[in-house]
């Protein structure tokens, strides 16, 4: 009796939140796929990335800082315009220059980065991969009202999959029941093959359907993100993500300290020969220079933040969790890295991201077989 209750319940749980959040969960999965492939998309139609390799050094970030300034600054009416700093890739990449363009907004300029010859800029706010990005973060809406409607409807849609499985899991366990779990019938009315698509494609996604809702929900809402380390750490509090300050007190202690920190970069990092390098300004009297290196270009878990005082170049704590190399982070510190990996399936690699894919786009058909399903039973209980 209490076991029918509960499957009653979760029945009860699992049409009516799916309802409630069916219509976000869809745009949600749809631009996810749309998104899944992005590398290779702007590999094959953006062939401005990529330069002939050349057998010199890179230009330092200053002095590609002033390659780039004629065309940051073309006109008096961009003199509020901020560069941010420059990410180089391989040897046969070009290097990104990140700048703020007071009416494109958040704008990336490809240089060269043996010449710092200008080749190509694009304003994220027209690019096709950043508008389909803004659909799946927060519906095309202003970001503090989209956001968080995109994160409750993930909440709701995470405690769907949860009556989901209640329901899934059959009363009685043999050959004949766990066949059915996971067999289509392809006989039978439009309902019939609703439902088999329902349940068999939603039993096979259940589990990157979590992965989904779990990591979405971690950037939607802090406090969930720290449970959600807690869980993985057995209690321990989140070393959340911030920056770190310079001192302004400080004496100027070299005449470039940007051209200083580059030659130590070099000394420290493969640059150009494997992974990706970001070297950050600072923007503010309290901001410090910002460096990063990934040596996985494919995910991102493995790279580490430092940051350094402008006036001294002395190494200061900052970044959270991911101020830390990837061989000192903890195994939550590394899963919990792993947020982004998990949620788009590099962490597995191709395959890995073509799972993910598939199983987003099961997640898209999800709330429509489920309506067909709810309307067909309406439609009986009137009769």
């Amino acid at each position: 009796m209490k076991k029918d209750t509960f499957r009653k319940a979760g029945h009860f749980l699992h049409l009516w939140l799916g309802l409630l959040s069916g219509l976000v969960v869809t745009i949600v999965a749809v631009t996810g796929c749309i998104y899944a492939f992005e590398p290779e998309f702007r590999s094959l139609l953006q062939s401005y990335q990529n330069v002939k390799i050349q057998h010199a050094p890179f230009l330092s970030p200053t002095a590609l800082k002033e390659k780039a300034m004629p065309y940051v600054y073309a006109t008096p009416a961009d003199s509020a315009n901020v560069i941010y700093g420059v990410t180089y890739e391989t040897a046969d990449k070009a290097v990104k220059l990140a700048y703020n363009d007071t009416e494109q907004g958040y704008t990336v300029m490809f240089l060269n980065p043996y010449t710092g010859a200008y080749i190509h800029q694009l304003a994220l706010k027209s690019d096709f991969f950043r508008i389909i990005l803004a659909g799946h973060r927060n519906l095309w809406l202003p970001y503090p009202i989209g956001h968080q409607i995109v994160g409750w409807s993930i909440f709701v849609f995470l405690l769907v999959i949860l009556s989901g499985i209640v329901i899934w899991i059959p009363k009685k366990w043999n050959r004949k029941s766990l066949r059915n779990l996971f067999t289509f019938k392809w006989k039978g009315s439009v309902f019939k093959k609703s439902y088999d698509l329902h349940r068999v494609l939603g039993g096979y996604a259940v589990v990157f359907s979590l992965v989904f809702a779990i990591t979405g929900l971690t950037w939607s809402f802090p406090w969930f993100g720290s449970a959600y380390y807690r869980l993985l750490s057995g209690g321990k509090a989140l070393d959340e993500w911030a920056p770190a300050l310079s001192d302004t007190t400080a004496t100027a202690t070299f005449q470039s300290p940007a051209d200083q920190l580059w030659q130590q970069a070099l000394a420290d990092y493969p640059i150009g020969k494997q992974g990706s390098f970001m070297f950050d300004f600072p923007r503010q009297a309290t901001d410090a220079y910002r460096i990063c290196y990934n040596p996985d270009t494919k995910t991102y878990y493995k790279r580490q933040f430092r940051f350094f005082d402008r006036n001294t170049l002395k190494e200061l704590k900052g970044g959270g969790i991911y101020g830390l190399n990837a061989d000192e982070a903890s195994t939550a510190d590394t899963i919990y890295r792993m947020t982004y990996d998990l949620h788009v399936g590099t962490v597995g690699g191709s395959l890995g991201r073509r799972l993910m894919f598939c199983a987003c786009f099961i997640i898209a058909t999800l709330p429509a077989t489920g309506v067909v399903m709810w309307w067909k039973k309406k439609r009986k209980k009137v009769r």
